[in-house]
């Protein structure tokens, strides 16, 4: 396969099936005349579904793109059940009249490929994330940030084809895969990325920036703080102004006793001797 899949208009994975359609099509066509009509919409069929047009590629250093054509279906804080971190996933459902080619979104390296095998349910259930056949593709982009993103098989999908492997170097908008007949694709990211897309929003492979993430993650300060002595005079200053209103009454008490006795003295003197 050439370093980067130069996008033929019909995707090499469906020549036999479209070659086939044709064939069978004449034949019954001679045959049969108008009974040939469901092999014709067959090979019609398989023409368009294996179509693989070429995209306009985003080159914004933070952009991550859509790897897919399709809806999106979730967008949400969750674990990469892959790396058992906290990301944002973002899954791309693929109906049969998508585009079904998977395009790098990132400029980076593989780092594993990790494949699953599983249940063919819906693509649009939450659930085909984790039951379902799929592949996963651990990435790490130029600047050191990993995602993952995730082939996932659907209801009549029983094939997944990946082109990448371990130490792979890969180009945003590359070819990657391909996943014949319905399914979804699911990117995990780094909590700090922000979705571009929302739930139901159109999106095509390459040219629909998925989210942003910042080139290089936010430096946590694990360093512990220094506690500083605090001034001494403001503790002496509160330590007297507390001292001072917890003797107020004391005080207050011994004026009034001197006061008394000065009294007592005083009416003493002026008493009449006997």
């Amino acid at each position: 396969m050439p370093r980067f899949y130069p996008h033929p208009i019909i995707a090499r994975e469906g020549w036999p099936f479209i070659l086939a359609g044709l064939f069978f099509s004449i034949v019954f066509t001679c045959w049969l005349e108008w009974w040939s009509l469901p092999f014709w919409l067959f090979t019609l069929f398989a023409v368009q579904f294996f179509r693989d047009p070429s995209r306009p590629i985003p080159q914004d250093p933070d952009a991550v793109l859509c790897p897919a054509d399709g809806r999106i279906v979730v967008v949400e804080r969750t674990i990469d059940p892959y790396r058992n971190t906290e990301a944002l996933k973002i899954s791309v459902f693929m109906n049969v009249f998508n585009v079904h080619s998977q395009r790098s979104p990132i400029d980076g390296t593989v780092t594993r490929v990790e494949y699953n095998k599983g249940k063919f349910l819906n693509a649009a259930l939450d659930k085909a994330s984790t039951e379902n056949e799929r592949n996963a593709v651990f990435a790490t982009t130029r600047t050191g940030r990993e995602l993952t993103f995730v082939q996932v098989a659907g209801l009549v999908a029983r094939r997944i084809l990946c082109y990448v492997d371990s130490g792979q170097r890969v180009v945003r908008g590359e070819r990657y895969g391909f996943i014949r007949f319905g399914s979804r694709v699911d990117v995990y990211l780094p909590t700090d990325a922000v979705a571009q897309v929302s739930i139901g929003d159109k999106v095509q492979a390459s040219s629909t920036i998925l989210a942003r993430l910042p080139l290089k993650a936010a430096v946590q300060n694990d360093e512990p703080q220094t506690i500083r002595p605090a001034a001494t005079t403001a503790p002496a200053a509160g330590l007297t102004e507390h001292a001072a209103r917890a003797n107020a009454p004391q005080n207050e008490q011994q004026i009034i006793e001197e006061a008394a006795e000065k009294v007592r003295a005083a009416a003493e003197r002026e008493a009449p001797q006997e």
